[in-house]
């Protein structure tokens, strides 16, 4: 199964480059390529919302690679816990996004 997270952003182009960026050294981390779309962006209230979505290889060597970071969110959801982790992940690498699980 595809985990799929909602993005929001107040600085679109600056924000998507950065995931791209990061997303892009996980891949090369844990040994996935080309494993997430992103949709097209919309906009509201001056936020611009997107979704991420992991195709199930990079979402699970992610989960394998920090299965003991994400031991510690102690959330009741795992798309929640993911979701957490990614959003913290994203955050400090200098990506100032809001990330909710899309159920």
């Amino acid at each position: 199964m595809n985990v799929v997270l909602e993005i929001g952003t107040k600085n679109y182009l600056d924000d998507l480059l950065c995931i791209k960026k990061h997303l892009s050294h996980m891949e090369t981390l844990v040994g996935c390529h080309a494993s997430y779309t992103l949709s097209e962006p919309s906009s509201k209230f001056g936020w611009t919302f997107f979704k991420l979505e992991f195709k199930s290889n990079l979402q699970i060597s992610i989960s394998e690679k920090f299965s003991d970071t994400l031991l510690k969110y102690q959330l009741n959801d795992e798309s929640q816990t993911f979701a957490k982790f990614m959003g913290d992940y994203f955050l400090s690498r200098g990506c100032n996004v809001k990330i909710n699980p899309v159920n």
